[in-house]
């Protein structure tokens, strides 16, 4: 596992660390904190634990002129083996709470108050335990509730869009306090939305509705299920092309037809159980992963003609390579 770190002109890196002080810690590995497991570090870290950490951290981009990296769970990163030359910001701690609200009766709606950082599938359990349903879908995620707002997560049916009331989110680019977004203006869409990588989701309110507690638990439980049997475990970010034709055109059905199952570069390879998983090797390189990823977008364009777009994110790449997060 490598633990590089990108170049970055280090008296940009000193100026942020002054103004950050004692929030931040240098050249801190990225690999442990995404699915991937693979990557170099980030030239600072900051793990956020309110909102004035990130006011700091949206003067120090200001003054300093990085880029900042917020880090959620990790399901749809890929970091570079030589890493993230910037702010890399996780919000796990200050992001943390879940307001379940109050069902009155089955099919009554209820807002759920959730923290950027809440894991999806901690969030799908706790509402269908309290016998809320409308999110069942998300307990197979392995991402955020900001991250799954950001890319319009979904899947089994179902997206964010389908039951997002509204956001806080704090822009770097402004220091200002939350702004609260109506979920209309976010242009949601498929794997997809408006927010920008200079935004964080603090909090997201979804509106869900009254169920019964052991239909949801049962729901679950088949989700999780058929994932286990069509979907593989081990180091990967999950899906990482995009459907070309959302409901027409599947990126793992291009994938599949050209026989691409087990297509191996070096410590990566097209995994065997399905063919939009890109998988990696334990102490792997993130350099592999991306050939792999590049690979087989040069396939499918030249059989196919479609240009399959990333669902992954590729942070310290370079700008001009093939695959297009």
């Amino acid at each position: 596992m490598s633990s590089r770190t990108a170049a970055a002109p280090a008296d940009r890196v000193h100026q942020a660390a002054a103004i950050l002080g004692r929030r931040a810690q240098p050249d801190v590995p990225l690999a442990p904190m995404t699915t991937y497991r693979v990557g170099g570090a980030a030239a600072l870290f900051v793990r956020a634990q309110d909102v004035d950490d990130l006011a700091a951290v949206g003067a120090a981009r200001a003054e300093s002129g990085l880029p900042v990296l917020v880090v959620g769970r990790g399901s749809n990163l890929l970091v570079a083996d030589e890493g993230f030359a910037g702010i890399a910001v996780s919000v796990a701690d200050l992001a943390a709470g879940i307001d379940l609200g109050a069902a009155d009766a089955p099919g009554v709606p209820v807002v759920v108050a959730a923290g950027g950082g809440v894991a999806l599938p901690v969030l799908a359990r706790r509402t269908a335990a309290a016998g809320l349903t409308g999110f069942e879908w998300a307990v197979g995620v392995p991402g955020s509730v900001g991250g799954a707002v950001k890319m319009n997560a979904g899947g089994h049916g179902s997206d964010m869009a389908a039951g997002l009331v509204d956001v806080d989110l704090f822009e770097f680019t402004t220091a200002a306090a939350p702004v609260r977004v109506p979920a209309s203006a976010l242009s949601l869409r498929f794997r997809g939305s408006s927010v920008s990588d200079d935004q964080v989701v603090l909090t997201a309110r979804l509106r869900l509705r009254g169920g019964d507690a052991a239909a949801s638990e049962a729901e679950i439980a088949e989700i999780v299920r058929w994932r286990r049997a069509h979907q593989p475990g081990g180091q990967n970010a999950g899906s990482v092309f995009v459907n070309p034709v959302p409901g027409e055109v599947s990126a793992g059905l291009l994938v599949d037809g050209l026989g691409l199952r087990g297509l191996r570069i070096g410590t990566a390879w097209v995994s065997e159980k399905h063919a939009n998983f890109i998988q990696a090797s334990d102490g792997g390189s993130a350099a592999d992963v991306r050939a792999v990823m590049d690979e087989v977008r040069r396939r499918v364009a030249e059989a196919t003609g479609y240009q399959l777009r990333s669902e992954v994110r590729l942070v310290g790449f370079a700008a001009d390579g093939a695959v297009r997060a």
